[in-house]
Parts: C-alpha cells; structure tokens; sequence
C-alpha cells in the first residue's frame, strides 16, 4: 500500500521546464496536430472550393479546362522525369558530362521544376484577366476585326489549339490574355526574362512554363520536349512565338521550329486533332520600340532595360494617367488567321520547316495595317506629302488589301489625323506649311513600324 501510494504521488508531481523548452514542445505539438489533422482539411476545402470554381468557368468557356492544366504541379513534375525517353536523356548526359547516374537525374528534376507551371484559375481568371483588360484598354484603343467566329466555331471541342502569334512587344502577352478570356486559359512559353520574383511565381500560377534560350543541353530538350507533349496530348490550350523572340526590326521573321516540332511529333491525331490557329498582332506603338531598334542597330539581343527600369515608367504612365496628362498610344488591333488542322494535313507533321513556314504565312495575311505604321511606311517610301495626298493613298492602300486597312471612327480623314498627331507628339514628323515629312533620326523608328506592313503593301507599290 505504502508502494502504490508512492507511485500516485510521482505520477501526479510537478515537472520544472525551462520555458524555452516548453515553448518548443508546444510548438513541436502544434506542427503535428496541423499536419496531420488540420492541413488535409484544409487542402481538401480549398481543393473542393478550386474544383467548384473551374467547373463554373468551364460552362462558359469555349475549351474547357482540360485535367491536365488541373493535376499537382508536384505529379507533373514525377511523370515528367519518369518517362523513358527523360530517362535515356539522363543516361547520356552523365556519360557525356562524366557525372553520376543519380547527379544526372537531379539536372531532370531541376529541369523539370523549372519548366512545368504551377496552374491556379483564380490567379488566372480573378486577376490576370482583370489586370490584362484594365491594362489593355489603359493604354491602347483595342480592336478586333474580321473573326470568321464559323472557322474558329467548326474547331473539334476535343483539339488541342494552339494560337500561334507574330512578336512585337510583351504586350503581346497581356492583349491576347485578354482577348481569349472567353475561349480558353492558355498557357504560353514565356522566355527568361519573366525568371524573377515574385514575377516568376505569378506566370507559373497564370500556367505559363519557362523557356531557355541559352546554355541548352540534350537533356534540357528532351525534358523541355516531353513536356510541351505531354501538355498537347492533355488537350492544354497553348500559345507561341513561332519567331523565336520579339522583332527587333518590326518585320516577320522566320519560325524557329523547335516547339512546332515537339508539338506536331507528339500529337497522336487519332486521339485528338491539333489545330494552330493564327493571331497577328500589330502597334500604333510598341512600348519598347526604342530598346529594339537600338539592340538591331547594335547587331545582338540584348536589351538594356532592366526591371527597375520598367518599373520606374510604369510608375511614370500611373502618374501621368491620375493626373490627367496621359494620352493613349493609339490602336492596337488583332486579326484571327486561317485555323490549320493537322488532321486536314498530316503530312506536315513530318516536316516541321514545312510546317512553320505554312504558319507564318498564314500569320503575315493576318497582319492588321494601323494608320500610324501607314503613315510611316508612306512618308519614308514616297517623300513629302500632304494631309490630301495621305488620304487619298489610304484610299489606294483599302484597295489593294481589300480593306483590311483599320480606321478610327471609319474615317481615312480622322485616320490621318490620328497617326500625324501621335507622330508630331514624339517629335517624329515635322509640319512644313501644308505637307509633312520625317524629322531628323526619326527614320529608324518609322521603318520599325513601316516593316510591320511593308510585305501587304507590294499590290500599292506596283500599282503607285
């Protein structure tokens, strides 16, 4: 009895703790009731909440979200460099580096981490869409023209469709973010620019997967590859650059084939149809027109403006929009090209040349005409000329294009008027009584914009 008294009484003792030991106790307790009590349900409410909200937007959009763009970014990252062509990669590239098999495999997984998004539809389409619409119709006047809504309409629902585009500014991204919000959330392949926080943590969420343009390895393709595959076989809305970069000159370039490639070698048309539908994309005025002329006349593509530097004028657009003092930068307009169903013509998947030619042609056709790079491409190709004789070539230029000439207000009266004010405003033309003509260095900038038309102006050239 004495015993079991004496055992009670050290049961029921005080033990004396340092406090700092007992707040490490309480909290070591606490991780461990959240994780394994509190974090599922957690996750499990916002996963529920997630499904709820994408099923929604899935009633209204024209291309559903596919499971694919949904899955776990982790699950992507696993099947990505588990594949057997990720692994082969591995094992050649340890043998052309001289590395370990497992040192190898971390290179994929680092690869891997780098490329695959990390989708959110709320981030998406509660705030990339807004702020992609706000910033949009703040700085230019948007016009869509000339949708055959029947070709886009006769598209499979099933297909994968990847919009394909010509590169003149970042713009490019936000205006065509914009302009699909009702068609689908596309997921774009975004250059290493956009490879900083906290931007990077934002594109991923808005679905968007990084690309190298340097310091590519074997490896580095073959998982860049494999995904970009994986994506089209999931049926994910995508968009590119077939130019590889934006234009440094203004005109189109050749395609860069190596997306095109993967996506065409990895389709199973059996499966589901691929179709690359053109946009082309053009400018009043491109943001950074100055940074590209001056990286063309250097001869590289480099661009000497930082983030700070955007930052700063941005900040400097804010300032001068809340204060009134801001002016638009004129049109900026997109037409839809021909849709090209790889199911129509499968023999291009076989010959990818043959395939990113096929796209850029039907791209340049796309090409809106704006009247500031017509007022451009005028005034360097036929001299002095007057307010009249503006009008009466934009006449000429409806003509010969079969009026895919774009006019505000449908005026070529305003239209002229409108593109000599934004060109006397950067101090680009000079009025000389009643004709107007270059100002001096200003021809760089007016070719920039000229070339963005030049390849539909042949018909007016010979018949001028």
């Amino acid at each position: 009895m004495p015993e079991a008294a004496a055992s009670l009484a050290g049961m029921t003792g005080s033990v004396t703790l340092p406090v700092w030991l007992f707040v490490l106790i309480l909290l070591f307790a606490a991780v461990t009731f959240a994780s394994h009590f509190l974090f599922p349900s957690v996750r499990w409410f916002f996963r529920r909440r997630a499904e709820k909200i994408v099923a929604r937007l899935n009633e209204r959009l024209e291309r559903p979200i596919q499971p694919f763009k949904l899955a776990r970014r982790y699950d992507l990252i696993q099947r990505l460099i588990y594949d057997p062509d990720v692994t082969e990669a591995v094992l050649a590239h340890a043998a052309e580096y001289g590395l370990r098999e497992d040192v190898a495999f971390q290179d994929a997984r680092r690869y891997a981490r780098e490329i695959v998004p990390a989708f959110s539809a709320t981030a998406y389409f509660g705030f990339a869409i807004r702020a992609a619409r706000w910033l949009s119709n703040a700085l230019y006047r948007v016009d869509v023209a000339d949708i055959d809504e029947r070709a886009l309409e006769a598209i499979d629902r099933d297909a994968t469709v990847i919009f394909v585009m010509n590169h003149r500014s970042n713009m490019d991204y936000v205006l065509v973010t914009y302009l699909a919000a009702n068609r689908s959330a596309l997921s774009y392949a975004v250059g290493e620019w956009a490879r900083v926080w906290p931007l990077s943590a934002l594109i991923r969420a808005m679905g968007a997967y990084f690309i190298r343009r340097k310091s590519r390895t074997a490896l580095y393709r073959k998982v860049l590859e494999k995904y970009v595959q994986m994506a089209t076989q999931g049926g994910v809305a995508q968009a590119i650059f077939p130019e590889g970069g934006l234009s440094l000159d203004g005109a189109l370039h050749s395609p860069k084939v190596g997306l095109i490639k993967y996506i065409a070698e990895g389709s199973d048309l059996k499966t589901r149809d691929v179709v690359f539908v053109p946009v082309a994309l053009n400018y009043d005025r491109v943001l950074e027109d100055r940074i590209l002329i001056d990286a063309d006349q250097r001869g590289d593509r480099r661009f000497r403006a930082g983030l700070f530097s955007a930052f700063r004028n941005a900040l400097a657009l804010l300032w001068r929009r809340a204060t009134g003092r801001f002016r638009s930068f004129g049109l900026t307009a997109v037409r839809f090209g021909r849709p090209l169903s790889m199911r129509a013509q499968p023999e291009l998947v076989a010959r990818p040349e043959a395939l990113g030619r096929e796209i850029m042609s039907r791209i340049a056709d796309a090409v809106p005409i704006l009247p500031v790079p017509l007022v451009s491409y005028l005034l360097l190709t036929r001299g002095p000329l007057t307010r009249t004789d503006l009008e009466v070539a934009f006449r000429k230029v409806e003509i010969a294009t079969e009026y895919r000439l774009f006019l505000p207000r449908r005026s070529r009266g305003y239209a002229v008027q409108f593109a000599l004010e934004r060109l006397k405003l950067r101090k680009l033309v000079i009025e000389d009584g009643e004709t107007y003509r270059p100002s001096e260095n200003a021809e760089p900038i007016l070719r920039f914009y000229a070339n963005s038309v030049r390849h539909l102006l042949t018909d007016f050239a010979d018949a001028a």
